[in-house]
């Protein structure tokens, strides 16, 4: 697992920068996300984050986590939980996150996030999470427990970054609000008590950052759609990927080509096929010209189907393995925990808390 350093001003840094200031290069970026580990996943988590996750362990210093204290603001199964922490984290690494190439840990596991969300409270008002696109939405739909979680949920999001100075957050397009209010608390609490907290940037993939719905491109592809057949999971077997494939919903034109407004189902066909096989729109636009919808979609299950399959073998394999699993978190939340205290002692000295002896 990476080490984390120190340097002269108790900041953490990673042994890589180290090499990179002893060779004259810049330090590299560090990024941070982290994704529910509330069931499982579909293609457009696959592509919008963790597919981008493992393109970016070359290039950046990366922080991830599995944001398990932040399933509670909807009624968990306990049972449930704990295994689905697990298949996240074994999916994470069959896709290529490799634990020995960033920190990879529970976010439960290390306590600094509830400690810097309390702080963090203390400067955040009532209307900005009331504003809160997410909290509107998710209390719509769970009318029935709408608590005091899902409204701070937007805090404690911005102490998972802020711990651990994330130069950049890697979100879906429609997520960038939730970055806004982290940059507002990180400039407002710097204001306050001095420079303390990097302002981090949104990292938004250049393609397939949002994965339409098979059978209604007008929204985003989810697992909680009651439709099954409008949601690839990353679970489904290469058999039931083609067939749901076959069946998406498309228009009564027959010509393959992007065009948004006027062809969403084919669009977004078009956009998963591109980002899955690494061909351009245009390249895939002349690849299908001429050719019957039934091919295309088929070509397009085929192609996904490539890929997911092996990802969901791997995932199982490691899955028995739990042992190895456990290790991963132990040592993720031990290099995390050290990057998060020096952060959380920083804000306690800054706020004026007394500082407890080691």
């Amino acid at each position: 697992m990476t080490e984390i350093l120190s340097n002269k001003d108790g900041e953490a840094e990673n042994p890589n920068a180290v090499e990179q200031m002893k060779t004259g290069q810049a330090r590299r970026k560090r990024l941070f996300s982290a994704v529910q580990p509330s069931g499982t996943l579909t293609l457009g988590n696959y592509i919008g984050a963790i597919r981008n996750w493992r393109m970016l362990l070359d290039e950046y210093d990366c922080i991830y986590a599995l944001a398990d204290l932040h399933t509670l603001t909807v009624r968990q199964n306990p049972a449930d939980l704990r295994r689905n922490t697990y298949a996240l984290a074994a999916l994470y690494i069959a896709s290529g996150i490799d634990p020995e190439k960033c920190v990879l840990f529970v976010q439960s596991h290390v306590s600094a996030h509830a400690e810097l969300s309390w702080i963090l409270n203390t400067i955040t008002y009532p209307g900005e999470l009331q504003r809160m696109t997410q909290f509107k939405d998710k209390s719509r739909s769970h009318a029935d427990n709408v608590n005091m979680g899902l409204m701070d949920y937007p805090v404690l999001m911005a102490s998972d970054i802020l711990l651990y100075g994330a130069d950049l957050v890697p979100v879906g397009a429609d997520q960038k609000q939730h970055i806004e209010i982290t940059r507002d608390l990180a400039i407002r609490f710097n204001g306050r008590y001095s420079d303390t907290f990097i302002v981090p940037e949104p990292y938004i993939a250049k393609s397939g950052a949002k994965i339409m719905s098979l059978q209604d491109p007008s929204k985003k592809m989810s697992k909680s759609d009651p439709n099954p057949a409008a949601f690839i999971s990353m679970d489904d077997s290469r058999d039931t990927i083609i067939k749901k494939f076959r069946r998406a919903v498309t228009d009564s034109d027959t010509t393959v080509r992007y065009d948004e407004e006027h062809k969403p189902g084919v669009s977004n066909l078009l956009t998963i096929y591109s980002v899955i096989t690494g061909k351009s729109i245009g390249e895939a636009e002349a690849e299908f010209c001429g050719k019957m919808y039934g091919e295309f979609k088929t070509a397009v299950g085929e192609a996904v189907a490539d890929v997911v399959d092996p990802i969901r073998e791997e995932k199982n394999r490691i899955l028995k393995d739990k042992a190895y699993l456990d290790n991963v978190f132990k040592n993720g939340a031990e290099s995390a925990g050290r990057m998060a205290k020096r952060t959380l002692s920083k804000v306690y000295k800054r706020v004026g808390l007394v500082q407890a002896m080691p």
